[in-house]
């Protein structure tokens, strides 16, 4: 029997771990190559994890609930081999788990040591800056009041020393009843020279230190009749990213009313058909994103991103599109490449992400990679929005609800009065490097599209 380490995998660009949620097998149990094990939850998508190999589980190192470093092993998988009773993978495993412990010991001979009845966390004698922070660990941060100051010093046992849920956990429990002996290390720790007169430190100290706390207080008073509910792992997630947004982005939004009448009239004629012959839904999504890929093409700057200092403008046109789960929250799947498909590819494209989608069966490449984003607000029966950016995108358009207007028609007879199909698009974009000639035009220039949207397409 040989043994082979199951792995935690790399789901996605930027994924750096994973949370274990649920072990799909027991130890003891019978499982095949490519059967699902585990599943696993990211910054991005729930999924399920498959075996690397056939054989029987012999032991589970990962427990539920763990956050786990992308190459972390996770398991160990027993197989039809040669027997052993020692493989390299089992070794490997041991000494990745005594690794730290052994390297704890050294360091908690530093003086920026916090001692008290809690276990101790040996703080870093230097800051780490510009280390990358999951999502969990800073919500942990900013519920027990802990500055981005402090966290730079939190000791990281993940991959590039990065701080872990273990790790973040481990230095609140240490800070417990502590708070000043942490704030006077971290005041020492960057400070240049020893501080010869306390009182004007005190001020600054005291603000870094009482901010977050203030920020996480409830603003609302409760009542018997009220009920609390927690938010969960994903709605989490989104509102940290869009605060995060706005913080980044300064946005502006600009709204065009666009006449889709002769859009509205060809689809109605070709949807049955299309159902009949395809089998899917003929929906108004992928016709409008087709109009925004064309207005992609004519403003290229658009479709770009922002990394610090720099701009970087995308060749593949990637359009994301916001989809509502049975939970009520959202998620962002992308269509890559959707510059290169006809609009018969981007109609089940478009269905096929939004089925996966509700039925959460998503994988991380179909979130990654997006270029700009379309949010179809009037599936909702709203007929605008103002829509935030998914960064580091730099647009993102929301599409109103289709509403029928009487409105005046130009013709060479006069004008007349008519009943037209009117619909708002709403373009927010970031001013730092879209202005708003190139806004406004860009959503005027995807109205222009929808208009004379030609009534003999063939799909």
């Amino acid at each position: 029997m040989a043994f082979v380490e199951m792995v935690m995998p790399k789901m996605g660009e930027s994924i750096m771990e994973g949370t274990i949620l649920k072990w799909l097998k027991n130890v003891g149990d019978t499982i095949e190559e490519d059967e699902s094990v585990l599943e696993v939850a990211t910054d991005k998508v729930d999924t399920e994890v498959p075996a690397i190999e056939g054989g029987t589980l012999k032991e589970i190192l990962a427990k539920e609930g763990d956050v786990v470093a992308v190459g972390a092993p996770i398991a160990i998988i027993a197989t039809n081999g040669e027997d052993t009773t020692e493989t390299p993978a089992a070794t490997a495993t041991e000494e990745t788990t005594t690794a730290p412990a052994a390297e704890a010991e050294p360091a908690s001979a530093e003086p920026n040591t916090v001692s008290a009845a809690n276990p101790t966390v040996a703080r870093l004698a230097q800051p780490a800056p510009g280390r990358f922070y999951s999502p969990l660990v800073l919500n942990i941060a900013r519920e027990e009041g802990i500055s981005m100051q402090e966290l730079e010093y939190v000791p990281g046992t993940g991959q590039e020393g990065r701080v872990s849920k273990k790790d973040i956990l481990a230095y609140v429990e240490s800070r417990k009843g502590t708070p000043e002996q942490v704030q006077a290390s971290t005041e020492a720790s960057t400070t240049a020279a020893p501080v010869t007169n306390s009182q004007p430190q005190a001020a600054p100290a005291t603000q870094t230190q009482t901010a977050p706390a203030i920020a996480s207080k409830p603003t609302s008073s409760f009542s018997s009749n009220d009920e609390i509910i927690e938010m969960d792992r994903m709605r989490r997630l989104i509102a940290d990213r869009m605060v995060e947004s706005k913080r980044i982005s300064p946005h502006v939004t600009s709204f065009v009313e666009a006449d889709v009448t002769n859009l509205v009239n060809w689809r109605n004629k070709h949807k049955e058909a299309y159902k009949k012959r395809e089998g899917e839904n003929l929906t108004f999504t992928p016709l409008l994103i087709d109009a925004i890929i064309k207005a992609i093409k004519d403003f290229p700057m658009i479709n770009v991103s922002v990394d610090g200092n720099n701009i970087i403008r995308h060749k593949d046109i990637n359009v994301g599109m916001a989809v509502a789960l049975p939970s009520g929250n959202l998620i962002v799947p992308n269509i890559k490449n959707a510059d290169q498909m006809n609009l018969n590819g981007l109609t089940k494209k478009v269905n096929d992400l939004a089925n996966r989608a509700r039925n959460n069966k998503l994988t991380p490449d179909d979130l990654s990679g997006a270029t700009y984003t379309v949010s179809n607000v009037g599936s909702f029966g709203n007929v605008m929005g103002t829509p935030i950016i998914m960064q580091p995108q730099v647009a993102i358009m929301a599409l109103g609800a289709i509403k029928k207007k009487p409105a005046v028609i130009e013709t060479p007879e006069g004008d007349l009065i008519g009943i037209r199909h009117f619909m708002f698009l709403s373009h927010s974009y970031d001013h730092r490097v879209v202005d708003g000639s190139l806004g406004g035009m860009f959503v005027r220039r995807v109205a222009d599209y929808l208009e004379d949207f030609d009534p003999n397409t063939v799909i």
